[in-house]
Parts: structure tokens; sequence; C-alpha cells
């Protein structure tokens, strides 16, 4: 199709809105087991806020077991202490803090914050087992997840307490710097895989519940496994290629299965994370790089109606992000799209903020690979050529959230550490 008749399929697909109203979308979705929430940012006000609204009416009227985000494992297991008032402190911001390693502003922002204290109020007064949790699914935490496993077996004077001390001491050297040790593993033989290995096994086979605290055996497998899975995403970092993509999306799909298993036959999950997550590689320039995807291997594990992918995006705004790995945080312009993108024909449709459902029309969607805009924690606004992934929009997703103007999130003042 040329632009005009992209344009016009729009117009006749597209429910429009101000405020969003989910109930189109909830009924898409139906009985999915896992929701797929995305972002063209990390740094975009409206697609934290959308995607609140979509995870409170999912939790409220669907009974989702669960939130698992694009952040680290033991700052979000802090959270999920918050929202299950595990913890004495009832200042959501002084949990945020806990989001400390750099982008600080992704998860220690107002806009969860406001997420967070709905959840706690709405946990209050449930059993345990039917609280809802909010948990990380990255990799890059090594060094803290080393550091609450140690705590954790030091406080029940665990046998395994040995091993993790093994572990310590092989990392002990590199200084909390992942790519120093990412060199000298991947070129002088020095790994840590042996001893990380023997410790997610015994932590497997030596399950221990903490009284009043049902998850901490959890809590201790998936720091585990994350240290396993970091010490093989490090290796591969500094040797170039897809394998530390494909080795970080695996390890989310393990934690989320993990998740799943731990809540039982009849769990369900709501992700959030960046579109190049959710959105089905497959349908992306991503596949011919050998890259694969959060939702492509989701959907490659379940029945097509048990996953439901939603991405986001916006023809122009303001975001947070920085010029720079490990620099300071900028409110930075958000050009308005380049002509012949995805957001660029959303934007010729009509000035209006719109929600797209594939489940009727996929095939209208199918015909072509178009630009759609991907921002990143590091951006360069006044050169936007690398920051357009040809899609196949209707293969990538199952709907589409479009926001004709976004604005920057509100962070909060968070001392950042680099890793």
């Amino acid at each position: 199709m040329d632009k005009k008749q992209w344009i016009a399929q729009i117009q006749r697909d597209a429910f429009t809105f101000e405020q969003f109203d989910c109930t189109p979308l909830v009924n898409a979705i139906g009985e999915a087991k896992l929701v797929l929430l995305g972002e063209a940012t990390h740094g975009t006000s409206e697609f934290y806020t959308i995607r609140a609204e979509i995870t409170r009416t999912l939790i409220e009227q669907k009974q989702f077991s669960f939130i698992a985000v694009e952040g680290d494992w033991p700052s979000c297991y802090v959270l999920n202490q918050y929202v299950k008032g595990y913890l004495e402190t009832e200042d959501v911001e002084e949990v945020l803090q806990a989001f400390n390693r750099w982008p600080t502003w992704m998860w220690a922002n107002r806009e969860i914050a406001e997420l967070a204290k709905w959840l706690r109020a709405y946990n209050a007064g449930l059993a345990d087992e039917q609280k809802v949790g909010f948990y990380g699914l990255d990799v890059y935490s090594l060094w803290e997840s080393i550091d609450e496993i140690m705590r954790y077996l030091k406080k029940t004077n665990s046998p395994e307490l040995e091993t993790a001390k093994k572990v310590f001491s092989c990392f002990e050297p590199y200084q909390r710097d992942g790519q120093e040790y990412g060199i000298s593993a991947a070129y002088f033989s020095s790994a840590c895989e042996e001893e990380v290995v023997q410790l997610l096994l015994e932590l497997q086979q030596k399950k221990r519940w903490e009284q009043g605290d049902r998850e901490a055996a959890l809590n201790m497998e998936l720091n585990a496994l994350v240290a396993r899975n970091a010490e093989q995403y490090y290796r591969a970092m500094v040797q170039g290629g897809p394998q530390s993509w494909n080795i970080r999306d695996i390890h989310m799909v393990e934690v989320i299965n993990r998740l799943l298993d731990f809540h039982g036959k009849q769990a369900k999950g709501i992700i959030w994370e960046h579109n190049t997550h959710i959105g089905d590689a497959r349908a992306t320039d991503m596949a011919e790089e050998g890259e694969i995807n959060v939702g492509q291997l989701l959907r490659e594990q379940y029945a097509a109606e048990e996953v439901f992918a939603v991405g986001f995006g916006t023809y122009r705004g303001t975001v947070i992000a920085a010029r720079g790995w490990g620099e300071p945080l900028q409110r930075m312009q958000v050009p308005p799209a380049q002509t012949n993108s995805w957001e660029d024909m959303l934007h010729e449709a009509g000035p209006e903020n719109k929600l797209i459902l594939f489940s009727e029309n996929r095939e209208a969607y199918r015909q072509q690979a178009i630009g759609h805009r991907a921002i990143g924690v590091v951006y360069f606004p006044e050169d936007e050529r690398g920051n357009y992934v040809p899609t196949i929009l209707s293969m990538r997703y199952d709907a589409f959230v479009y926001v004709e103007q976004t604005n920057a999130l509100t962070p909060l003042v968070v001392e950042p550490v680099l890793v």
C-alpha cells in the first residue's frame, strides 16, 4: 500500500481517545496468561501511566498475579516487599531509593511511586499467596545479587554459605566492574562460571522458607540465576555480536517462567519492557542480525491466545534520557517522527491519540516493514537516523497504543551507581 492507503487503513481501525479507555484492549486480551506492555522510550510519562492503567484494570478484573519489569531483581524485590506490606516504612520514595543503578529514572520516578502506592493498598488485607508482586527481570545486578545471597545465607547460618563465599571470592578481584570481568573471562580464561552454577544448583536443591516470607527461597534462587546468567552476559558483551542480547532476553524469559511456576497453575503475569524486548523480533530486522527477544520466545513457548503484546509509540514530545552511558539525565525534545514511519502515518491519520487492535485486521498491516521509532536511555535527538526499526506492525504486536504528544516522566533524585 502507498502512504494514503496506510493512512486510510489506520483511520478505519483506530479507537481514538483523550483519556485512555482500557475496555477495548482488555476485551481483546481475553484470557491471556501473559500481557506484554511495551514502550518506545525509557523516559516517557504517558507510557508509564497508560501501562499503569492497563495493569490496574487487569489486576482488578482478571486477577493477574504479578508485574515483572525491565529492572534488576534485587531492587525490584525491595519494592515487591513494600507493595505486599512486608516493610515497616510507608514512604514509597524511600523504598525507590533502592533503584540506584544507572539509569535510576527508569523505576525511581513518580509514575511508579503512584502505581506502587495503589498496589500496596490493593494488597492490604489479602492473604500472602494472593498478594500481587512486583519483580525485576534483568541480568545486570551481578554483584548486588551476590550480596543478597551472602546476607541471607549468613542470617540463616546456611550450609550453602561456603559455596557462596567461593563465588564472592572469584568475582572480588574485578571491583564490581562488569566490563573488566568480561574481558578477563573472555580472553584470559578466568571465568567464575563453575562457582555460580554450583551455587544455583545447591539453592535449587535445598530450598528453605523463612518464617513470615514465603518468597525467601524464590528470592535466593532468582539472585543465583542472575549471578549465573550475568556472568555469561558480561563475558559475551566484550566479544560483540548478538550473543549478549540473546543471553539477556533468554534470562528474562526464564525469570518469567519461574514466576509463573511460583504463583501456581492459574498464574498470570504483566510484563513491562521496551518495545524492542516485548515486540516479536521476527517482525523486525533483529532476526537478520541473529537476535531473539522476549516477545518471540514467549510466543514460541505458549499458545497464541496465551500471550498478548502491546506496542507503544509517539509522534513528538519530551523524554528523559542521557547523552552517554552513565551521564546525567536530561529532559530532551523528541522531534516529529520521520516521514513515512509508522508514527508519521499515525500522525497524518489525525492528531488524536489512538489504539489499534490487530485481532481482526492483522493481514492488512502485514504487507510491509516500515520504520518504527525506538529511543533508549542514551539518545541524540538531533540525529535519529539509527532510531527506526523496520517493523511489520501486526506481526510484532497484538495491539498498538499511539500518543500524539508525550511528556518526560518525573524522576526521583537517586544517587546513581554504574555497573
